[in-house]
């Protein structure tokens, strides 16, 4: 039989265990069950991306948080090994939380965030006309995942649904993400997305006049001009020992922080973080004078996930198993790609993950202050300070990439 395409497409101009027990939520809990597995997810998808081959020797950026909820939102219509495969794959635990847990939760996490000046996050669903989901499904969707809904025409107008697809991607990411869609396949009769857009001024902004042509060790072969940025100031600076890596904290004018991560050896880092890692860094780093220096870059990635969810175990939902029939009676459905696009600005005065315009002046000092230097690959984690909630997080290889 010939399934219907089900498309999710993943944004951010820049996320996890259980089964499909559709029963009430826990009052108590479930928001913590929820945002610990989405930190889990976060770094196991960092980890297949690191393995992929078409992406080593590559920066590395992508929304933990923004892939979180549309296979959060796609869960709502998965029913059976599908849906289970999906809150395993997803890092919940199906006895400790239910499908009700994790609408809530997301309901809660797109509010708190979307309340936040630096942060535009939400959902939206393109359906065909000749397509009807279940009342249900789309009312927990609006309820819990905050989604708009439109209607198109895929069959008869492909070229005018993929426009209207990638005007309201244009327009929820400012212009970040131009175009998503170049075409539609006629038996399309769906597309959920997910968006998040971020936009944060330092706290302590770089002097624009200190930014000066500097080098950059992509490997030991290699060395790449970059623009490095200078600011001289009392910074949140932890070295952690038992992975050989110095993070620095570099907050932004709201509940916000980018941390940048400089091991000594990558992939020891790489194989060794973890949520707890974050956690740890968060209470023990200490405020003291540095003279910290960043490059000024600007990147974009692009990620067919297909292979990597289902390497992460989330197989049904693309092929023939694929029970999806909480979306629609009647209807044999499959998901036929999840794509990921996101984007990182920084500069002087901050930084956009899906850019940002500032100027500070910082008072130079005759003391001795010992020196940060960011000038060969380092990660990058844009977190939620309260929470450590993950929005981004990345490898930046080469600046100029």
């Amino acid at each position: 039989m010939m399934h219907a395409a089900l498309s999710v497409w993943v944004l951010s101009a820049l996320i996890c265990l259980g089964r499909g027990d559709h029963h009430e939520g826990h009052a108590d809990g479930g928001l913590d069950l929820v945002t610990s597995g989405n930190k889990d997810f976060a770094f196991q998808l960092y980890r297949k991306l690191a393995a992929q081959a078409d992406t080593q020797g590559k920066n590395i950026f992508y929304s933990p948080n923004s892939v979180s909820v549309a296979l959060a939102a796609l869960s709502l219509g998965a029913r059976g090994d599908t849906h289970q495969q999906l809150f395993s794959g997803l890092g919940y635990n199906s006895t400790q939380v239910t499908q009700t847990d994790v609408n809530q939760a997301f309901g809660e996490l797109i509010k708190r965030q979307d309340q936040s000046p630096d942060v535009s996050e939400g959902t939206a669903v393109f359906l065909d006309n000749t397509f009807q989901p279940k009342p249900e499904f789309m009312k927990v969707l609006k309820e819990s995942f905050y989604t708009d809904g439109f209607n198109v025409d895929f069959k008869q107008k492909s070229k005018e649904s993929a426009d209207t697809i990638n005007k309201y991607v244009n327009d929820k990411t400012h212009g970040k993400i131009k175009k998503l869609v170049e075409k539609v396949d006629p038996s399309t009769i769906m597309y959920l997305i997910s968006y998040i857009y971020f936009k944060g001024m330092w706290a302590s902004p770089f002097e624009p006049k200190y930014t000066k042509e500097d080098n950059f060790t992509v490997d030991e072969n290699t060395k790449v001009p970059v623009l490095m940025m200078n600011n001289e100031d009392y910074f949140d600076i932890y070295h952690d020992l038992a992975v050989n890596t110095t993070i620095l904290r570099l907050p932004f004018n709201s509940s916000y922080s980018m941390l940048l991560m400089l091991p000594e050896n990558m992939a020891e880092l790489e194989k060794e973080i973890c949520p707890q890692h974050v956690a740890k860094w968060s209470k023990w780093m200490n405020s003291r004078k540095y003279d910290v220096f960043v490059p000024k870059f600007s990147i974009k990635t692009s990620y067919n996930l297909n292979n990597v969810l289902a390497d992460m175990g989330m197989t049904h939902m693309f092929d023939d198993r694929a029970d999806l029939s909480g979306i629609a009676e009647g209807a044999k459905l499959a998901v036929s790609e999840v794509v990921h696009q996101a984007t990182l600005d920084v500069d002087e005065a901050g930084a956009t993950a899906a850019a940002a315009t500032g100027i500070g002046i910082t008072l130079m000092s005759l003391q001795y202050v010992p020196v940060l230097k960011f000038d060969r690959p380092f990660m990058v984690l844009i977190t939620e300070n309260t929470t450590d909630n993950i929005l981004f997080m990345g490898k930046i290889l080469n600046p100029n990439m």
